[in-house]
């Protein structure tokens, strides 16, 4: 069963939790970490979206975060098609797959 659709509407306090696909690290090195925080800045400067908090943690991160005059969506998929572009972008690393083998 689907989630319930979140409550939205700017100016909406939201707690993100970004979590890594097959418990894979969203950030690789400290120039990952670096990236990250600076896109997070950017858009939210730019989407006018107040970040009260964050931790990034090797395999997830949380955000306290308020939208902006736009609602949470827009926000989001900007910043996380740009952070999986620059992540895939990245020369490959080798990682372990964990769940179920077909």
């Amino acid at each position: 069963m689907p989630r319930q659709a979140r409550l939205d509407a700017p100016g909406t306090l939201h707690h993100v939790i970004l979590r890594g696909i097959e418990r894979r690290a969203l950030v690789a090195d400290e120039e990952d970490r670096r990236q990250f925080v600076e896109r997070l800045g950017r858009l939210a400067r730019e989407l006018k979206t107040a970040i009260y908090a964050w931790a990034l943690l090797p395999t997830h991160a949380h955000l306290l975060l308020r939208s902006g005059p736009h609602s949470l969506p827009p926000f989001m998929r900007r910043f996380l098609t740009a952070s999986a572009l620059a992540y895939n972008r990245r020369p490959p690393i080798v990682l372990f797959r964990h769940g179920h083998v077909i």
